[in-house]
């Protein structure tokens, strides 16, 4: 009888703490093509982010984060299972550049989705998520939300987020309706919110473009500028109705972008620039700090005490973090470690990642699109130089760059101006060789 009795209190007892769910909610502030330089709390003399700054305030800021790639596809693709692109098979935007896309796409999406995901644990413990904004696996439902904006279907024009790529640019209705949901059904969410900014077209309001536009300013940059505080401006929104509804308390806020950009006119003296008129050299789709670097921030009031870290923080970290707030497991081949785990940081002394060609993924062979491995450390970080091919016209970000290595002194030139590969042959093999003992564990764990 007195075990029964037990019982029945462990069971009433487990039943309470479900209908008084505590867990936190969780939001990821995902901006689309901004270099690691451009806000107001990382210092920019003119791109006012007022809303993320007062985010970073409120966060531990890791000024020293990284992507692991600097592309949006497969940079996501790491967020959602905290693998690296070798890993989870995601290399590139698309595999055989406009061509055929749907139907070439659909085994590679298939195959994706089979990994764990960060998206799919939380909606198996209860949580209630939302996608909005970017998102390349198909619809919201594919990738195991909950609720979403994405429908995904290639008939329709669904490539890289379709109906989700209206979040802040035409509103955010769709968000605080989710999040009034979830208040009402007094349950916990994850909120994607990944709006299509402050990436192209760059066409903010006109107070934002006028602020920005002076003498002597590029046009392209002026544009760039007033997108980024329209990307400020949706996140402050969103910010302020979690705190409206009284959530701020009990909401940890994920801050990180997939990929850096830089105007094509900021590389104008560069030769090679005249290969891509995109975005300039160096940038987006390169392994260079304005290509792979970005800030990562996370809030949570009275879990995390604000500070500034010289840490290493990466994208594969998102998960484990995500998954340590919220109370579920994640998979032990996992590579990135919770960033509220001090011990777990101060053990990390490098990070790594890729480069692959933008339009022409390989499956079953992520080697074969491989245009770089870098390497970065306290003081240095080292490029290596690979032969992957890329048949789309986007090889002329890569053409131009073909030398084996570069070494930057990366804690005095963080702009990478002065390669010193020449002067350093042994820290430059000391790199190479933890380079390639990184890769050929990324071999290992994706079974190739």
């Amino acid at each position: 009888m007195k075990t029964l009795s037990a019982l029945l209190i462990v069971l009433l007892t487990a039943c309470s703490l479900y209908a008084e769910d505590k867990r936190p909610n969780i939001v990821l502030l995902l901006s689309d093509d901004q270099a690691w330089t451009d806000y107001g709390f990382m210092g920019h003399p003119d791109i006012q982010t007022p809303h993320l700054d007062k985010l970073a305030q409120q966060s531990v800021v890791f000024e020293r984060g990284y992507v692991a790639t600097a592309l949006c596809r497969p940079s996501l693709a790491t967020l959602i299972t905290g693998l690296y692109p070798a890993q989870h098979g995601i290399t590139g935007n698309d595999v055989d550049g406009h061509n055929n896309r749907a139907a070439l796409d659909k085994p590679l999406r298939e195959a994706f989705h089979k990994h764990p995901s960060i998206v799919k644990q939380l909606t198996a413990s209860g949580y209630l998520t939302h996608q909005s904004g970017k998102w390349w696996e198909g619809s919201w439902q594919d990738g195991g939300f909950t609720h979403g904006m994405t429908h995904g279907d290639p008939a329709r024009g669904g490539r890289h987020g379709d109906a989700g790529l209206a979040i802040g640019r035409k509103g955010m209705q769709p968000v605080t309706d989710f999040i009034d949901l979830a208040v009402q059904e007094d349950k916990p969410f994850f909120l994607w919110y990944a709006p299509f900014l402050p990436h192209t077209p760059h066409n903010p309001p006109k107070r934002l473009l006028d602020k920005y536009t002076q003498e002597g300013r590029a046009a392209d940059v002026a544009r760039y500028y007033a997108m980024c505080e329209w990307f400020d401006e949706t996140c402050g929104q969103l910010l302020d109705y979690l705190e409206q509804k009284d959530l701020t308390e009990n909401t940890m806020v994920f801050y990180i972008c997939d990929n850096g950009w830089a105007a094509p006119s900021t590389r104008a003296d560069d030769p090679n620039q005249k290969l891509w008129k995109g975005y300039a050299q160096r940038s987006k789709s390169s392994p260079y700090e304005n290509g792979i670097r970005t800030p990562i921030m996370v809030s949570w009031p009275g879990h995390i005490k604000p500070s500034r870290s010289e840490d290493f923080a990466h994208a594969i970290d998102f998960f484990p973090t995500v998954a340590s707030a919220a109370g579920i497991s994640t998979p032990a081949s996992l590579p990135g470690i919770n960033l509220l785990d001090k011990e777990a940081r101060s053990d990390r002394k490098r990070v790594f990642g890729v480069t692959n060609s933008t339009h022409n993924i390989s499956p079953g062979n992520t080697d074969e699109t491989l245009q770089y491995l870098w390497c970065v450390e306290d003081e240095w970080k080292l490029i290596v130089r690979k032969d992957g091919k890329d048949t789309t016209q986007y090889k002329a970000l890569h053409v131009w760059d073909t030398a084996p290595v570069h070494l930057y002194h990366i804690k005095t030139d963080p702009h990478e101006e002065h390669d010193v590969a020449e002067k350093h042959p042994d820290v430059v093999a000391r790199l190479e060789k933890a380079i390639d003992a990184w890769a050929k564990g990324l071999e290992m764990s994706s079974g190739s």
